[in-house]
């Protein structure tokens, strides 16, 4: 019974109308159709490309995991816990950290930077490393500190970090057990010397300097065991939930224990909801769609009154006559959804390949970048359907309504 539904529909689909302007609506819907499932999967593509591109920036500066103190600034990690990390087989590998700002200057230009004290494990946690744009990886000793600045810092102080021949004055807070601050006693100062500037993403560019975590350890005061925070890199970074309940049980309370989502959880919930922002806007094409797919079934419900009228003669009940039309706007929309695919992934490929649409401005690549998602195709594909189930239902129920001439006399 279903097959003879969707046969019915096909044979009103292609069959020649007697007002050509059915005809010419029905496939208006069609093209309505393909756009709109078009843009919606080649927007919605771009946008994963985008997102993709900054989770990986993101990516190269954050880790998997990241243990930092609960309140306040340090925390304190003993060896033991240290063990029992290197214990943990998901992990990669880990480094300890304290940051704090930092006042830096050269001559009468000066900068406020987030000065990250890292240990040598660092540049095999994270990407920072592999991104330098000038000079070497080089943090120096406590004696003898060196400092890799982001670009933008290197700008803003108006040096080359990979040339600069005289030292930087740089200027830190004292660990004070006072609440008043002394200049003298309370304010560290001291000289440090550029190594080279890395260039990863203007949040972290126009922010952050690295340095030696000895050195800024004891301009801080901090005591051996004192830390900032531990960053730790994962060999699967898909079991960082699995291994941060393992972390909780070494530290337990007092620990604030993030995964990537976590420690950039303002940044994916924007993106998550300029997602949907999109997708919404865009399925007005469809809505639009759906108007013409009402008004083309509603002219062939017209148009078809006397085979409605045989069909109820042979038996047809109300169920399968409204299951003819809403097959015949599901038709439409299958017709007109699959292409919108096919089309989407040809020019998607296209865009991949030989890059058609460039990107104006200053940005790390010129060409927009585009990421296909079976999901987004799922989504696209149930929107279009639902849309053209509601807009083939009423035409569909007024065909079902329908009281045939015969019945009446």
């Amino acid at each position: 019974m279903r097959l003879l539904n969707i046969l019915f529909a096909w044979r009103y689909f292609k069959a020649k109308k007697s007002t050509n302007a059915i005809n010419i609506i029905a496939w208006i819907s069609i093209i309505a159709v393909i756009i709109g499932t078009a843009a919606l999967i080649l927007v919605l593509s771009v946008f994963n490309g985008f997102e993709g591109l900054v989770k990986s920036l993101y990516s190269t500066f954050y880790t998997d995991l990241k243990i930092s103190p609960l309140s306040g600034k340090t925390i304190v990690i003993t060896q033991e816990q240290l063990q029992q990390i290197r214990s943990l087989k998901d992990v990669k590998n880990f480094s300890l950290v304290v940051e704090e700002k930092a006042l830096l200057q050269n001559g009468d230009y000066q900068s406020v930077v987030y000065l990250k004290g890292v240990d040598e494990n660092y540049r095999y946690t994270t990407g920072v490393a592999s991104n330098l744009v000038k000079g070497d990886y080089d943090l120096g000793t406590a004696d003898a500190p060196r400092i890799i600045l982001g670009a933008g810092v290197e700008n803003a102080i108006h040096i080359l970090a990979d040339r600069n021949l005289f030292t930087l004055k740089i200027y830190l807070p004292r660990k004070s057990n006072t609440e008043q601050i002394n200049l003298l006693e309370d304010i560290s100062a001291d000289t440090i010397n550029s190594s080279g500037a890395f260039l990863i993403q203007e949040d972290f560019d126009n922010k952050y300097g690295i340095t030696n975590i000895d050195f800024v350890k004891r301009a801080l005061g901090l005591g051996p065991d004192d830390y900032s925070n531990v960053e730790i890199s994962l060999k699967d970074p898909s079991r960082a939930n699995t291994v941060k309940q393992q972390l909780k049980k070494i530290f337990g309370n007092g620990y604030l224990i993030q995964n990537k989502f976590e420690q950039n959880q303002g940044l994916y919930s924007v993106m998550n909801l300029e997602r949907w922002i999109i997708y919404g806007i865009l399925c007005l094409i469809l809505v639009v769609a759906a108007f013409n797919m009402i008004g083309a079934l509603t002219m062939l419900v017209l148009e078809k009154q006397k085979d409605i009228n045989v069909l109820y003669a042979l038996g047809s009940d109300r169920s399968f006559i409204q299951k003819i039309f809403l097959s015949e706007g599901l038709l439409i929309a299958i017709i007109g959804g699959g292409v919108g695919m096919l089309l989407a992934v040809l020019i998607a490929w296209a865009q991949i390949y030989f890059h058609l649409i460039p990107l104006q401005g200053s940005f790390i690549i010129d060409y927009f970048p585009v990421k296909l998602r079976w999901v987004d195709f799922l989504l696209v594909g149930a929107t279009v359907f639902v849309i053209a189930l509601i807009a083939s239902w009423l035409p569909a129920r007024k065909a079902a309504l329908q009281e045939f001439s015969l019945r009446s006399e």
